[in-house]
């Protein structure tokens, strides 16, 4: 029998009529009425099952296998998990479907993998295959969007990692809906999981992205994979960053980063070097700062620029960064330090397009602020990293001996740190000699609050 319903395509809110507005996510519009096939169950009382002693299960001797891209193992937490879901996410023509190609070209040397495309034919695929080196016998294609059909293309071929691209293509006959609608994405999802879960193959799921750059569909759909990677960068750099938001397996939060040729995406270990390479020195408005993106320490130009507003309401505009914060820290550095910026727009930039979401980053903002509206560059060889408050009291970071190292080795002889953070380093100093790494070959200036650090770091 048949049941209509009427699904939002925001949040996937199902609701019993049709209405302008969804009561859930508050958008207009979204609401569309869907019918889907139901078939009456015979009661079932359920049964027993039988338990397992969380001791008694064996865990695998290697739980991984490597994509052979150092880069996207870092962002997995070590390689890909059998039996694993994980959906990846990113504008258009970012890499998502290049970057996938590459590990499957490298895992086909090993194991076999199935690459099912939606969105394009075979022949395109190939040729992508040809330019990146990705063409291997054990690499397998397939072009279809129907579900049940690719699911028994996968019990028949018994792969170890199936790429769907994307997801919001697939349909299945149980549904009467369009492709890429709620209802579709969810079911077809699913049902592939669920399969990846009884088969033991590693499934990776392509998803569309919104124009806000949040993944399209239902928010469901994230809590059902295991991992949910984003690529991001900007069409006008080479590189782009590939960061875990969620992940089951190993650290959220942490980055790879890469460069876009005409060979593909080649993984970058030496980030810090390559998104200061154009930084330029002695120039007004800009600081350094040490950042930490899950595990991985990295160095950063943030850049600052206050101009005489011709509005009646000054901008604060700010990209890599969230506005709002901005905003937030131009009134401390107002309030807390006396700098008339009531009459100027501030205008707040992390260079190479990387996206900052930590706290840390509050001092290099607030210097760079300082050093733009005094027109008096920060010398090119200090970097810093601390929060700030509201009352203007610089607080401490995590990690900040990963930090201290990572400036260390790009040659940054002085570091503006949070006092609290320098006591820790003091520390780890008297227990496992940390001095003779880093803390030796750079200076520490600790600072209690936000106006002790435009007395040290403003060259005269």
């Amino acid at each position: 029998m048949a049941k209509r319903i009427f699904i939002c395509q925001s949040c996937g809110a199902e609701q019993h009529k049709w209405m302008g507005q969804c009561p859930d996510c508050r958008e207009w519009n979204t609401i569309s009425e869907q019918v889907i096939e139901t078939s009456a169950r015979a009661g079932n009382n359920g049964q027993i099952i039988a338990t397992t002693p969380i001791t008694d299960i064996r865990r695998e001797t290697s739980p991984r296998q490597s994509t052979f891209i150092e880069e996207l193992d870092r962002v997995l937490g070590g390689g890909l998990v059998g039996d694993s879901a994980i959906l990846i996410g990113g504008d258009p023509g970012i890499g998502k479907s290049t970057l996938l190609l590459q590990a499957a070209g490298k895992l086909a040397g090993k194991h076999r993998v199935l690459y099912v495309t939606g969105e394009e034919s075979t022949q395109q695929v190939h040729l992508r295959g040809e330019r990146i080196d990705a063409l291997h016998d054990n690499l397998h294609l397939l072009s279809a969007c129907e579900l049940e059909s690719i699911m028994r293309t996968v019990d028949n071929a018994r792969p170890s990692m199936v790429i769907i691209d994307s997801i919001q293509t697939l349909v299945t006959s149980r549904l009467s809906s369009a492709p890429g609608t709620v209802s579709q994405v969810r079911d077809c999802a699913a049902a592939l999981i669920q399969q990846a879960k009884r088969s033991g193959f590693a499934l990776i799921l392509v998803g569309h992205v919104t124009k806000d750059g949040t993944l399209a569909g239902p928010r469901v759909l994230e809590h059902m994979v295991d991992a949910v990677l984003y690529f991001e960068g900007d069409r006008g750099h080479a590189h782009r960053i590939l960061r875990a938001v969620k992940n089951r397996f190993g650290p959220a939060g942490e980055i790879g980063v890469f460069e876009m040729t005409d060979r593909g995406l080649i993984g970058i270990r030496d980030a810090s070097r390559m998104f200061l390479a154009e930084r330029a020195k002695n120039t007004p408005g800009s600081a350094v700062l040490a950042c930490l993106e899950g595990t991985r320490p990295l160095l950063l130009e943030v850049q600052a620029l206050i101009a005489p507003t011709v509005y009646a309401t000054p901008k604060r505009s700010a990209v890599g960064l969230d506005v709002g914060r901005v905003a937030m820290l131009t009134a401390v550095l107002e309030r807390r330090i006396g700098l008339p910026l009531s009459q100027h727009d501030v205008y707040i930039n992390v260079a190479g397009g990387a996206r900052i979401s930590e706290p840390a980053a509050d001092l290099a903002v607030l210097m760079a602020m300082i050093s733009a509206y005094q027109e008096r560059p920060i010398a090119h060889d200090i970097a810093v990293f601390g929060e700030v408050g509201l009352t203007g009291e610089v607080r401490p970071v995590g990690q900040p001996e990963a930090r201290v190292r990572e400036a260390a080795s790009m040659g940054f002889r002085h570091l503006i740190i949070p006092r609290d953070n320098k006591e820790r380093l003091h520390k780890i100093e008297q227990k496992a000699r940390f001095a003779k790494t880093a803390s030796e070959a750079i200076q520490l200036t600790a600072i209690k609050h936000l106006s002790e650090a435009a007395q040290v770091s403003l060259t005269k």
